[in-house]
């Protein structure tokens, strides 16, 4: 190669590592370009995103604004439509006072005009003039026939100016003894179906103006003057012996004490209705009571519902929301709520609201009949309804477990009204016809019921109302019903009434650090800490002075161990705990009685005991009967009821838990009658010294909290007995029976006698003696077996034909077929007078007619008398 040629190799290999080198540059001027770039965009990247985050800050700022803006605004005019309710309240109530007020302004001052309106002295007079003319006439000193002339003219003879004006007051006075008593005599029993149209007529009564010529008219009397609204009761009544006068006294003196009572509800204000909640078991009734107190207490408010003794009280506040969330669907058949609040029972544990009578009418003023929508009438349901029937107390019935009806779409605490609406016509059809059947149960129990939305009649037709104690489906309409009855159609009977005490025992309890309390309800009057009470015990009346009166926390505190709160005066309707000395042997379901300054403690006593004693003495003690113990004075009677009906004994009741000496006492009919050694403990605890002495003495006790329960297990016992009696005396159970051997089949003629037998008449057992009549009465011994179509059996019947084995004794062990007796002759049982008072006494469900007439024609063979 020429050195040209090399040099030019040379320029290309230099000119080459040039380029390279500068490509290289290139490239990496382009590298870092895009870094720079790519730097950049990351850096304008973050602050968008920062400036997005912000812009999304300020519009969330914004809806959180705007969305608190629409609920204040909505809280305002919520406020605002609930004072509107409320002054329209206060107006309404306003303008009824003062309509009254006009009203008895006017009849005051036509009274003036008239001049009927009597000072408080010239009452006293016409008292004293009353009572000398009622002395009169008892000591003969003026004839009666005068008095009935003279009170029946319209106006008094003349005669001289004194005695003139003394028969003025006297003509004056009468006819108001015999109006009060007659109001008295005719005031209904509270009955609901009944109260407006009294009222009615009574008001028809005073614009006439018969028989009103007296001012003594509680209606008319000063407001102000207390001693004159008791003037209202009678004190003395003409024509009458004195017997009759004295306890027209005494009525008018204890007048406190009767929920009859006249009032004055002019000036009345409504106290807090009771409710009952009662059913069958397991058809919600404790559930439907929890959803209630859950669906009306707020979180995190204090004035939640208040869990009374033995109670639930639920307060205004609680009881509104109800009611505006169905007057929302009511079209136009609004409520007003009037009532300070509602005091519900659950009635399981607590028998006296179901059965306690005070003077006639229950305790409760209004009751919830539950019912479950897919079972219908229930035994116990029939039994709560008939109650409540008896005792003519109004109810509605709570139609429960709606939420189970096939693809029920649920709404939570919703009228039931709405959401059957929402459901699809499928699912209303399938209500429907539950509904129905339910309707025509109760109609065979002669009950009108309709929906509550359709019922225009609540005097004829019961509501029925559609319930859901899972979801609180027609809780609100519930309440709602409540409210609207109880103020329109017992108003009388809830309104407050000052001068009426009435109080029940609930129940006992021993509690650490307050010693032995009685649970009350406090349904109408006043209770201080410092009054004396009378209780009905075990061992009497007692007379006791209160300690202290407690009431529990509110319900949001009832789980956790706090003090009781105590108070100086409580008033009805309330659930009291009251401590007091020598309450241990207080009987739960009688009444409790405060003692008033002038009463007399013999008549309070005797007041105390009179439920009690009713209940005791009302029974028919047996000389052979069954021990019985209670919860309470309520649960005694049911139970003495039930056991009347049942057909079962009873010789001694008592109320309380089960101790040593009431096992003594059970005993003694171990020596009568070994069944009735027996204790029935209704809802009552057993101590364990009387369980020890039971097993030791051989009583048998029996505990159950249902009726029912108690019941099956006596009629359990009374089987066991019976059968355990039957087999000690199967030996001397002989049924009649004849028997005509069969001459082809005989099987074996001698110990034993194996032959084919035909059953004319009777029935053929085991163990039957037989015996042959004709042969005069040789006994051939005991049927050991019974065959027939080759398979043993345990009896025959007339008509069978069957193969028997009779096993002689010894002593008829020589006794063969065909030489002492044969197909000729019929073979009998051997009856005795012995065996047929067995039969009597422990075999009588298994003779038939027939066999009581065998055993007629068998006795002359056999000689019995």
């Amino acid at each position: 190669m020429s050195d040209e040629e090399k040099l030019s190799n040379q320029e290309e290999a230099h000119m080459d590592a040039k380029t390279l080198a500068n490509r290289k540059k290139r490239e990496k001027k382009k590298a870092k370009a895009a870094a720079q770039k790519a730097a950049h965009d990351n850096e304008s990247g973050k602050k968008m995103s920062a400036a997005a985050k912000l812009a999304a800050a300020r519009l969330e700022a914004a809806r959180q604004a705007e969305e608190e803006r629409k609920r204040l605004e909505e809280e305002a005019q919520r406020k605002a439509e609930e004072e509107r309710l409320a002054a329209e309240r206060a107006r309404k109530e306003q303008e009824e006072k003062e309509r009254k007020a006009a009203e008895k302004k006017a009849r005051r001052e036509r009274l003036r005009a008239e001049g009927k309106l009597l000072s408080k002295k010239e009452k006293e007079q016409k008292a004293k003039a009353d009572a000398y003319r009622q002395m009169l006439l008892e000591s003969g000193q003026l004839p009666a026939a005068a008095a009935s002339e003279e009170g029946s003219t319209g106006k008094p003879k003349k005669q001289s100016d004194l005695y003139g004006k003394k028969k003025s007051h006297k003509h004056k006075k009468q006819p108001s003894h015999v109006d009060a008593e007659e109001s008295v005599a005719s005031t209904p029993d509270d009955d609901w179906e009944k109260e407006e149209s009294a009222e009615e007529s009574a008001d028809a009564d005073k614009k006439s103006g018969s028989g009103d010529e007296s001012v003594d008219d509680w209606e008319l009397l000063d407001e102000d003057s207390d001693d004159d609204k008791i003037e209202a009761y009678p004190t003395h009544v003409k024509n009458k012996p004195q017997k009759k006068q004295e306890e027209v006294d005494v009525k008018g003196k204890y007048a406190a004490a009767d929920p009859l009572a006249v009032f004055d509800s002019s000036d009345s204000e409504f106290r807090s209705p009771i409710c009952c909640i009662m059913g069958h078991v397991d058809t919600g009734k404790t559930k439907l009571l929890d959803k209630i107190r859950r669906t009306t207490v707020q979180e995190g408010e204090a004035g939640g519902i208040t869990q009374q003794i033995g109670a639930t009280f639920f307060p205004e506040a609680s009881l509104h929301d109800a009611v505006h969330k169905v007057n929302l669907t009511s079209r136009g058949a609004n409520v007003d709520l009037k009532l300070p609040g509602l005091l519900i029972i659950d009635t399981p544990g607590h028998e006296s609201f179901n059965n306690l009578r005070v003077r006639g009418s229950s305790l409760c003023d209004i009751a919830i009949l539950v019912i479950d929508i897919m079972h219908g009438l229930e035994p116990q349901t029939i039994e709560s309804l008939e109650l409540l029937r008896n005792r003519k107390c109004p109810f509605i019935i709570a139609l429960n477990k709606i939420d189970r009806l096939y693809q029920w779409r649920s709404s939570a605490n919703r009228p039931s009204r709405d959401s059957l609406k929402a459901q699809k016509d499928y699912v209303k059809h399938e209500f429907d016809d539950r509904l129905k059947r339910i309707q025509l149960q109760l109609a065979e129990r002669g009950l009108n019921t309709a929906v509550y939305w359709e019922n225009h009649d609540v005097r004829r037709d019961v509501s029925i109302v559609p319930t859901s104690a899972v979801t609180g489906e027609g809780v609100p309409d519930l309440l709602y019903l409540i409210v609207k009855l109880t103020q329109t159609l017992m108003a009388k009977k809830i309104t407050k009434q000052p001068d009426l005490f009435q109080c029940t025992v609930l129940e006992v309890k021993n509690i650490e650090g307050l010693g032995t309390t009685i649970d009350v309800i406090l349904v109408n009057g006043q209770m201080k800490d410092t009054d004396q009470i009378c209780v009905c015990t075990l061992g009497g009346p007692v007379i006791t002075t209160i300690r202290a009166l407690l009431t529990p926390p509110p319900a949001k505190e009832i789980r956790v161990k706090s003090e009781y709160v105590h108070h100086k005066v409580i008033n009805g309707s309330m659930g009291v705990k009251i401590c007091a000395p020598g309450l241990e042997e207080a009987v739960a379901g009688t009444q409790l009685i405060v003692m008033r300054p002038g009463d007399d403690p013999e008549e309070v006593k005797r007041r105390a005991m009179a439920d009690y004693k009713a209940v005791v003495n009302e029974f028919k003690r047996a000389p052979e009967g069954v021990y019985v113990k209670a919860s309470t004075l309520g649960s005694l009677e049911a139970l003495l009821d039930f056991l009347k009906t049942s057909d079962i004994p009873v010789n001694q009741v008592g109320i309380g838990e089960v101790h040593l000496m009431d096992v003594r006492k059970a005993s003694i009919m171990l020596e009568k009658r070994k069944e009735y050694a027996v204790i029935l403990a209704f809802d009552v605890k057993v101590s364990p010294e009387a369980r020890d002495e039971a097993e030791k003495l051989g009583v048998k006790i029996m505990t159950a909290e249902i009726i029912y329960h108690l019941f099956d297990q006596f009629t359990a016992y009374m089987q066991q007995i019976k059968e355990e009696k039957r087999q000690q005396v199967q030996e001397d159970a002989v049924f009649p029976v004849v028997l005509n051997i069969i001459p082809q089949y005989v099987f074996n003629k001698k110990d034993p006698i194996v032959v084919g037998v035909d059953v004319s008449e009777g029935t053929l057992r085991l163990n039957t003696p037989l015996c042959v009549p004709d042969k005069e009465f040789l006994e051939i011994g005991r049927v050991a077996s019974i065959e027939k179509d080759h398979r043993p059996v345990e009896k025959a019947i007339k008509g069978d034909s069957v193969a028997i084995k009779i096993q002689p004794t010894s002593a008829q062990a020589h006794v063969t077929y065909g030489r002492h007796f044969d197909s000729a002759n019929a073979l009998m049982s051997r009856i005795s007078r012995r065996t047929i008072d067995c039969l009597k006494e422990n075999f009588r469900e298994d003779m038939r007619k027939e066999d009581w007439q065998l055993i007629m024609r068998m006795k002359p063979i056999f000689g019995i008398q």
